[in-house]
């Protein structure tokens, strides 16, 4: 989610501060909250979600398409 959009205005880090990076739907007190191990994973459940909400398959697309390309799901080599 667009940290503008979140209504937590982002999620937390350890220390309690927030992070400017995820929000707080996923990242709490410097966890992530669900149990996704992969990228698929993230933007099948996030589809899934848009589509209940009402959003059109050419949106969902466009929605979940940078999700892969997060901190997290990038490949550290």
């Amino acid at each position: 989610m667009p940290l503008d959009q979140d209504p937590g205005k982002g999620g937390t880090n350890q220390d309690g501060s927030r992070s400017s990076i995820y929000c707080s739907y996923c990242y709490a007190d410097g966890q992530f909250r669900d149990n996704f191990t992969s990228a698929d994973q993230m933007v099948a459940f996030s589809r899934s979600k848009l589509k209940e909400m009402g959003f059109g398959p050419i949106r969902r697309w466009l929605f979940t398409l940078h999700i892969p390309m997060l901190g997290r799901w990038k490949k550290k080599w």
